[in-house]
């Protein structure tokens, strides 16, 4: 019966992306898991999303839209949170996909532990139709430490706010920082270090659709230096809880700071910057290289590094070309 199910609230933050919302809200249609309400936040779209987001509640009672003015993606999201009536929050950005049953893995497994926070892993597509799949199976409940650790290393579990649902009470005291990029580095760890552990599912139930021209993926500008602002924030509040944590935190200060050098590359300016980043990964490189659990990709690049800034360019363009074409 619908009503011996707790009420899940799925948060959709929306912003001008009206060419992909018709195929997440096809997928939200579908959900096997019934008792849903479905939050869609309307940030100040310019396009025609706050007319569809509209039309969509006219057609199905368990859909609520608020139309807001613009504040960013983590302001869209603590908001829509702040008005949910379920007792879980399971987030989704509106320009991905997720399978029918995704809401009812992620509570079954959620339920099955006795858990406040459960996860399940993701697939990505890409704009030219290619798609990464890890085709796990299986799930555990892990203590909140050794779900940490993994998300350090990226090794399966990930920071992203998707791909998760959450207790409603875990945002009592955790919000999304308002007006940054990469809002859910510095909240997702704090998440996890309120529960005792995570209910964690290796099924593929979600599609992240990586657009290379996205805010987070196309072009460089100041505002991407938000990653490690994140990331650093992140590790400060591992390391008080997880001191032991501290190799692994250093290995995604240092990843972090490749992220945001690769991401700039091909610019003309931020040089200061750009030696500031890489005088970061030369200080702390010998430590990440004699870490065992330092993936092979981060030690190969901290090779090349080493021996010449622009041979590492040149290799990491040519990777960049060959992974997503001439664009």
């Amino acid at each position: 019966m619908t009503n011996e199910l707790p009420l899940i609230s799925v948060v959709l933050p929306v912003y001008n992306i009206e060419q992909y919302l018709p195929s997440c809200m096809d997928c939200m249609s579908r959900q096997t898991y019934t008792n849903l309400e479905l939050i869609l936040v309307d940030d100040g779209s310019t396009d025609r999303c706050g007319l569809l987001c509209d039309m969509y509640a006219k057609k199905d009672p368990r859909i609520v839209v608020y139309h807001k003015s613009n504040g960013g993606l983590s302001d869209a999201r603590n908001y829509g949170i702040e008005r949910a009536h379920g007792r879980y929050i399971a987030p989704i950005d509106p320009d991905d996909t997720v399978d029918p049953d995704y809401i009812s893995y992620l509570y079954q497994i959620l339920n099955r532990y006795q858990a406040r926070m459960s996860l399940c892993i993701h697939r990505t597509l890409y704009d030219n139709g290619s798609i990464k799949d890890p085709h796990l199976h299986g799930d555990e409940f892990l203590e909140t430490k050794t779900c940490l650790e993994m998300m350090l290393y990226h090794n399966v579990i990930d920071t992203s706010a998707w791909g998760k649902l959450y207790e409603k009470s875990l945002f009592d005291t955790v919000q999304y920082p308002k007006g940054k990029l990469f809002e859910d580095i510095g909240t997702t760890g704090k998440l996890m270090m309120e529960c005792e552990g995570v209910a964690c599912g290796y099924e593929t139930k979600y599609t992240y659709h990586f657009h290379s021209h996205s805010i987070v993926n196309g072009a460089f500008r100041p505002a991407k230096f938000d990653l490690i602002e994140m990331t650093d924030g992140m590790g400060s509040a591992i390391l008080k809880q997880y001191p032991d944590l501290k190799e692994a935190v250093l290995r995604r200060r240092v990843y972090a700071r490749f992220s945001v050098l690769n991401q700039m590359l091909n610019e003309t300016g931020y040089q200061n910057e750009r030696e500031e980043l890489i005088s970061f990964i030369r200080a702390n490189q010998k430590e990440v290289m004699k870490n065992r659990k330092t993936p092979k990709r981060d030690k190969a690049a901290i090779r090349l590094l080493s021996l010449s800034y622009p041979l590492y360019r040149a290799i990491w363009n040519a990777y960049q070309h060959h992974l997503f074409g001439s664009h």
